[in-house]
Parts: structure tokens; sequence; C-alpha cells
């Protein structure tokens, strides 16, 4: 049927015109990207093993929406190791491969790849404020070329203080450690001083910017007679869970993880946004830039899942017994 309409076409007059018309429809503009291999670059600020479960969701996304690698897509990733200073160097590295697409997870990544790039569209697959961090100009119209998902939503940083109150009830002191170098932690502290005030609970900041400090900060707690502890969302704290979760088990400080990891290291109990399905989402995001949306003009979008994890045995030694309401909430309980 395309061959008889060409020669049509071709005994016409105005064979040329009408010819061109035809295979801009038939030819549309996509077809010039066929048999294109898209190169994703991801930048990553953990270690590859903390890592392996969103290269895990982020490739089952990318799959699910007809991405094979090697035949139309390849992923190059760059980690950090906890070394958060490399990740300016790392995003450069990225950038000089002229990669189609970057994928970053934390605040100071997303940071790194934006002062790297202005140009390259970059998918959050998970940050604190974008619009704190400069990242973007709004979450409903970015205006730059960052897009795709937020960590935070408006109850979720109150909420983790909500269930360590409901499970130690005397709760009247809670420590928050925090990262002074991360650019999204005045944002979760402000909604955090919110829910503190709600449950009279008095919240103090202790500070670590390295593993050094974190004797020191947890001393801080101490001293200041805390009874609770909030362990703020940092690539920093998320590198030492084993230390994190060891200082607060000899400073007898029930606290709540914002990762299960802190957990399974043996920590009370974790409140966290489901990172596998952050990772399966930002697949959507690259997939709309590879078909042509601008990243300006995608919003940026929130959370729907968190899991609560809780730790049965680390309970028991602090003397403390979960509440049925909480255990019956739980997506995890390790016994």
């Amino acid at each position: 049927m395309i061959m008889i309409f060409r020669r049509l076409l071709l005994n016409c007059p105005a064979a040329l015109f009408f010819s061109a018309i035809f295979l801009a429809v038939v030819h549309p503009v996509n077809a010039q990207q066929a048999g294109k291999v898209w190169k994703i670059g991801v930048l990553v600020s953990t270690t590859r093993a903390l890592n392996a479960s969103r290269e895990d969701n982020l490739w089952q996304g990318l799959r699910q929406l007809g991405y094979v690698e090697g035949r139309n897509v390849a992923l190059e990733y760059r980690y950090a190791d906890g070394q958060l200073n490399r990740l300016p160097q790392l995003a450069a590295e990225l950038v000089g491969l002229n990669v189609d697409v970057l994928v970053v997870s934390g605040t100071r990544a997303a940071v790194a790849a934006k002062q790297a790039t202005n140009t390259i569209p970059i998918v959050l697959a998970g940050v604190g404020d974008p619009v704190q961090a400069g990242l973007v100009n709004s979450k409903t119209h970015p205006g730059t070329n960052v897009t795709g998902l937020s960590r935070l939503s408006p109850d979720f940083i109150g909420e983790r203080l909500e269930l360590i109150k409901d499970v130690v009830p005397k709760t009247n002191r809670v420590a928050a450690l925090s990262n002074p170098d991360n650019p999204a932690q005045s944002a979760n502290l402000r909604q955090l001083n919110i829910q503190a005030r709600t449950l009279a609970i008095e919240l103090e900041t202790i500070t670590a910017r390295s593993p050094n400090e974190f004797e020191s900060a947890f001393a801080t707690a101490i001293k200041d007679r805390a009874n609770g502890l909030v362990v703020m969302p940092d690539a920093l704290f998320h590198n030492y869970p084993s230390a994190i979760v060891g200082l607060a088990a000899k400073n007898s400080l029930p606290a709540i993880y914002d990762r299960s990891d802190f957990v399974e290291a043996g920590g009370l109990m974790s409140f966290a946004v489901n990172i596998a399905d952050l990772s399966r989402r930002a697949a959507g995001y690259v997939d709309k830039i590879i078909k042509g949306s601008n990243p300006a003009n995608l919003s940026i979008d929130e959370p729907t899942r968190y899991d609560l994890v809780l730790n049965l045995n680390t309970a028991k030694q602090m003397g403390l017994t979960i509440p049925p309401n909480i255990l019956a909430r739980a997506d995890k309980v390790i016994r």
C-alpha cells in the first residue's frame, strides 16, 4: 500500500512536496533515534553493596517500560563509597561521558550533579527539599534541568517523632542527629520541630560532619538528658549504621532511623520512604525525558509508600514493649 501511494505521488506535479509530507507522517522524528542506545549516568553517595536494591529496582522500572540493557539503554554508575567530597568529581566524570540523563539519589549527590551540568536532564530518585537545595524553582514547575522525586511529604518527618512517643510514652526530650553540611537538613528539622511542639517534646539538634564526631554528638545528647533519638536522613549516617546503632545502645537511647539497614544492624525501629518504589518511579521520569519531555515542565512528585520496621530483640534488651497497634502497622518485624 505504501509503495502504491509513493508511485502515485511521483506522478503528481507536486510530487516532491507531497512526498515530503508523506515521509514526515510515515517516518516521524523519533525514527531518527531508531537503534540508539541511551546512556544513563547514575551517581551514588554510598557503596555498590549498599545501593544494590536501588540498582535492581531502577532496572526493574526500566524493563517494565521496554528497555533492555545493551539494546536500547546502558547505565554508567559512579559510587562515592561514603566519601561525599568525591561527588563533584564523579558527577563531572559522568557529564564527560556525554550521558543522556543523570539519575541521582540524596541531596548532596543532586547538588553535585546540578553544579556539573545545567543542560543534561537530572532525575531525582529521592532527595530532601529540592527547592531549598536550589535544584528547582518549585515542585510544580521545576524550571531547570532537574525533575523527579522528593523524599519529603508534609507529615513524614513528624510521624517518626510520634512513633518514638508511642513506643516510649515517657519521652519528653529528643535529640535529632543531623549533619549541618546537608542542605536538606534545615527543612527536615523545621518539620520535626513543628511536631515536637504538638507532642510537648523538647527537641535538640546534635551534629556530626564526620564519623569522628559521632561519639561527641551522643555525649551531648546524654549531657542534655535526651531520652529519645531521631537520626536524620543523610548519606554520611547511611554509611555507618553499625557505629550509630552501637552508640545508641551504649547510651540507652531508643532511636528511630530513616532506613531499615539500621534496624537490621540492631537498631530499634525505622520509618522510611520505600526506596525501591522511588527507584522504580524514577525510571518513569527517565522514560519521559527520552521520549522528549522537558524536565523543566515535569513536576516533582512525593513519596507514596513508607515502611515501618521493628526489632523486637532490641526492644526487649531496652526493656521496651512495642504496643500492639504499632506492631500491627509494621511492614517487617525482626525477632
